[in-house]
């Protein structure tokens, strides 16, 4: 009751299991637990915790400035609250390969399903952005066998992310993803790919598990569920979504009780006390609370 009832060791193995059904998971992002319990309730396949997500909601910008224990914090919170796996933007890892490796086991012991890692040069910038920097492949390769040879969970999933298709080309991020699988990468984030000509030709030369990022305002034409699965991607994040979508109603809402002195206007868009209450299960702490009062020897 007071967390998911899963452990993380089999949250991640049927993590793996559903990775290798050939269907397309999908994880919408979640910047608190709450947010996560309500993609639980919606059924999706997972949930997804984004750098870009959780530094905004910490008021700073995508630029590499969160630290380790700020995300590992914000995501096991968030892994706690859901009986879904829940899987971590882990930015460039914070630090080279040793700093990679006390990543992992963090963000292990937080109770995530896995994370990715990206090739840019420290301090990065949001992978729909210009004026990006890599590492080079070989730097990117001894931490991704770093992370390999640190992980102690083997079903743990290390994702290794590409920026390199805005600065080197489709087949020059190709050619640093088959890389980073040779290294050891469990799968694939191909960032910012254009559209589904790009998808496709991916999906073609890489034989890993693949995620499809569909963030709004990017760079990558917005695909649906069903074209990306046709394209036989495995995994789709939506990471900004609800951060946006909560923001632009709080926005709202702010402008209205500021023009019209109350709120009154707004009570019918509001989440209801009742639904909040159902969505975090006060009754069955009622419960529990009740049951250990009650309880005699």
């Amino acid at each position: 009751m007071l967390s998911a009832k899963k452990p993380a060791t089999e949250k991640r193995t049927d993590f793996r299991a559903a990775l290798k059904s050939g269907k397309l998971l999908r994880f919408p992002g979640a910047f608190s637990p709450l947010v996560a319990m309500a993609i639980q309730r919606h059924g999706f396949d997972g949930v997804y915790v984004s750098g870009a997500a959780l530094s905004a909601d910490l008021g700073l910008p995508d630029i590499g400035l969160t630290t380790l224990p700020e995300v590992a914090a914000r995501g096991g919170a968030i892994a706690y609250a859901t009986e879904l796996p829940a899987f971590i933007d882990a930015d460039t890892g914070f630090g080279e390969p040793l700093n990679m490796a006390r990543t992992i086991q963090t963000l292990e012991d937080a109770g995530l399903c896995g994370c990715h890692l990206e090739d840019q040069v420290n301090p990065k910038r949001c992978g729909h952005l210009d004026g990006k920097s890599l590492v080079t492949t070989q730097a990117m390769v001894e931490k991704i066998r770093a992370a390999v040879g640190a992980r102690r969970d083997k079903s743990f999933l290390i994702m290794a992310r590409t920026d390199a298709r805005a600065s080197e080309g489709l087949d020059g991020a190709i050619a640093r993803a088959k890389s980073y699988v040779d290294a050891g990468a469990d799968a694939i984030f191909p960032e910012a790919l254009a559209d589904e000509g790009e998808f496709e030709k991916f999906r073609k030369a890489i034989k890993v598990p693949l995620l499809a990022n569909m963030t709004e305002f990017g760079k990558s034409k917005l695909l649906t569920a069903k074209q990306l699965a046709n394209l036989g991607f495995n995994i789709v994040i939506y990471p900004v979504t609800t951060l946006r979508l909560a923001m632009k109603a709080i926005e709202d809402g702010l402008a209205t009780i500021k023009s019209e002195g109350g709120q009154a206007s707004l009570v019918s868009q509001m989440q209801t006390r009742a639904e909040l209450y159902e969505l975090l299960r006060y009754e069955d702490y009622a419960q529990f609370d009740k049951n250990i009062y009650d309880f005699k020897l």
